[in-house]
C-alpha cells in the first residue's frame, strides 16, 4: 500500500466500556450499523517509514488483527486508564516478529503505573515470553519517533493530566474536558483533528458534543472527527445529521490520508 505524508487509522472510537455495552439492550447497543460498533479508543498513525499506535487498550490485539498490522515502531500512551493501557501485554507479538523490544512513550507517572501493572515484564529474572518493553519519558516538549515528529498537547481529564498530540497537519485529543488556550493554539492550522465527546449531556471528565464542536469551530480544520463515544450519544445516523458539514462521528476502521 502506498502511504502519503501521513495516514491515520481509527482503531477504536468507543468509551471505556466500548459499544455495545455488556448487557445493554438500548437502541444503540442493538444497532446493526457498523458505525455503532465501537472498540476502545485508539489510533494508528504512520508515514512511509514509521508506524505508531496512540493508546493500546483491551482491544489492541483485535485492532491489530483487523487492520493486518505487521510493523509497529512504538506505542504512545495518553494517560493511565485501563481502556488506554490494558492491551500492552500483546506487544509480545511484535517482539517476536521484529526481534526487538517495543518502545513505549508516556509521561513519568504513566510509566510508573505501567511498571506496576506489568511488573512481570520488568522482573530481573523475567519469565520467558513476557513483553519486552523499553520505556521513554515524554514531557511537554516535541519529540521524535523514527521519522515522525510529535508535539504534546497538555489537557485535563477531570483532574488527571492527559496528552494529546499534533503530528504534521493532524491533531488528536482524547479523554479531556479542560484545555488551556496556549495548548489549544497548538492545534490551530491542523487540516484534520480528532477530539473526544462522550455524549450530548455534560460530563465530569470528557467534553460533551457541544463543547467538542465549539473547539472544532475555533481550530477550523478541514475535517474533524468525534471519538471516545458512548452509547448515550445516540445512533450514528441520527447524530450525524446534527453535525456541521466538516464534523463526523468517528467510525472504527476509518482511514484518513493527509
Amino acid at each position: 500500500m502506498t502511504i502519503s505524508n501521513l495516514e491515520v487509522i481509527i482503531l477504536g472510537s468507543g468509551t471505556s466500556q466500548g459499544v455495545p455495552v455488556v448487557g445493554c439492550t438500548c437502541g444503540v447497543c442493538a444497532s446493526n450499523n457498523s458505525c455503532d460498533k465501537r472498540l476502545r479508543t485508539s489510533i494508528l498513525v504512520r508515514n512511509r517509514e514509521t508506524t505508531v499506535v496512540i493508546d493500546a487498550g483491551p482491544d489492541f490485539r483485535q485492532q491489530m488483527l483487523r487492520e493486518n498490522i505487521q510493523k509497529l515502531d512504538a506505542v504512545v500512551i495518553t494517560h493511565n486508564h485501563k481502556d488506554h493501557t490494558g492491551g500492552l501485554d500483546d506487544v509480545r507479538a511484535f517482539n517476536w516478529i521484529q526481534k526487538k523490544p517495543m518502545d513505549i512513550y508516556a509521561r513519568n507517572s504513566v510509566l510508573k503505573a505501567i511498571k506496576k501493572d506489568y511488573s512481570y515484564a520488568f522482573d530481573e529474572n523475567k519469565y520467558p515470553g513476557v513483553p519486552d518493553i523499553n520505556l521513554y519519558e515524554i514531557d511537554g516538549n516535541p519529540f521524535a519517533i523514527g521519522t515522525m515528529n510529535l508535539l504534546p498537547i497538555d489537557a485535563l481529564h477531570h483532574q488527571m493530566p492527559v496528552y494529546g498530540f499534533r503530528i504534521n497537519d493532524f491533531s488528536y485529543l482524547t479523554d479531556a474536558n479542560q484545555i488551556e488556550e496556549a495548548e489549544l493554539n497548538k492545534m490551530k492550522g491542523s487540516r484534520v483533528m480528532i477530539i473526544n465527546a462522550l455524549r450530548k449531556e455534560k460530563h465530569i471528565s470528557h467534553f460533551n458534543l457541544e463543547e467538542a464542536v465549539e473547539i472544532i469551530q475555533m481550530i477550523k480544520p478541514e475535517q474533524a472527527y468525534i471519538t471516545h463515544i458512548s452509547h448515550q450519544m445516540g445512533l450514528y445516523k441520527d447524530v450525524q445529521k446534527e453535525l456541521p458539514d466538516n464534523v463526523s462521528l468517528a467510525c472504527d476502521g476509518h482511514r484518513i490520508i493527509l
